[in-house]
């Protein structure tokens, strides 16, 4: 489902087609809430906020076993932070709750860019697109599932000098903090803040290593797996071509989003089956 952006008085008018987001406001509006159904059928609500000032988005999200999904899109740095708390069991031996944090390159195509969400939260303060916040979105895309193999686990006692929203954010996963080695050596040659990190073993480094679901014995180490899926992104930008003006050109400007679904797999070493429980029935 499409929806338009409003037009100011520079452009020709644009007839405006309502998508359903609920304005969170505490007296400041700052945040736009969505309704989706999601993976496990269920409906959550997706808060997106854009910070202009540091040139990024956020997405939370709570899924229906009471995991707290956390995705940073940083244009700044080009870093992508995907942060999940998982709830344990623990009469199955399990934490009260265990924090992943997986750091990676941002794809700029993946959302459209912080100026853009910041004028779009604008229209929903404004009442400009505030109607029926109680129906459910489902994306106009689909996009298929990104793969990432993390092959480097982050030093999180060494984190203190990684910039605030890295350490806040991943700061409680001890056991649980990945990134790539493509993507540090990236993040270095624009001289981003690198960050200390150890290589994990790889397949060929560990003789008969399994995939945790294949893997009986709860303390032997194994490669697990993390799937999620963002059910609704505003992730390109669309445009309109005004009426020929005198010198016969119709020029293009910003006149909508199109929104759209995407999913994630991180695979990863972990020393034992115990930190891998989610992954027991992929």
């Amino acid at each position: 489902m499409s929806f338009r952006m409003y037009a100011r008085e520079i452009s020709p008018p644009v007839r405006i087609s309502l998508l359903v987001v609920t304005l969170v406001s505490l007296g400041i509006c700052s945040e736009l809430k969505v309704r989706v159904r999601l993976s496990d059928g269920l409906i959550g609500e997706e808060i997106l906020d854009a910070n202009s000032e540091n040139d990024d988005i956020t997405v939370e999200f709570k899924q229906g076993d009471g995991t707290h999904i956390t995705v940073v899109f940083d244009f700044k740095r080009d870093v992508r932070i995907v942060r999940a708390l998982i709830l344990g069991e623990p009469e199955r031996g399990q934490n009260q709750y265990q924090v992943l944090c997986f750091v990676s390159r941002l794809d700029h195509h993946e959302i459209i860019p912080t100026e853009s969400m910041a004028r779009l939260r604008q229209l929903f303060c404004d009442g400009i697109l505030q109607k029926n916040p109680h129906l459910v979105r489902t994306a106009e895309e689909k996009r298929g599932v990104e793969h990432l193999h993390m092959d480097m686990a982050v030093n999180v006692s060494h984190a203190g000098h990684l910039y605030t929203l890295i350490h806040n954010l991943c700061k409680e996963a001890h056991e649980g903090f990945y990134t790539r080695t493509a993507d540090t050596k990236h993040w270095l040659d624009k001289g981003i803040e690198t960050i200390e990190f150890e290589p994990l073993p790889q397949t060929v480094d560990v003789s008969g290593l399994q995939r945790c679901p294949s893997t009986l014995d709860l303390w032997q180490p194994c490669f697990c797996s993390y799937h999620l899926r963002l059910e609704w992104l505003p992730c390109l930008l669309k445009y309109c071509r005004s009426r020929r003006g005198a010198a016969g050109r119709a020029n293009p400007y910003k006149c909508g989003i199109r929104s759209c679904s995407k999913g994630y797999r991180f695979d990863y070493y972990v020393p034992h089956k115990q930190l891998c429980p989610w992954d027991e029935e992929t």
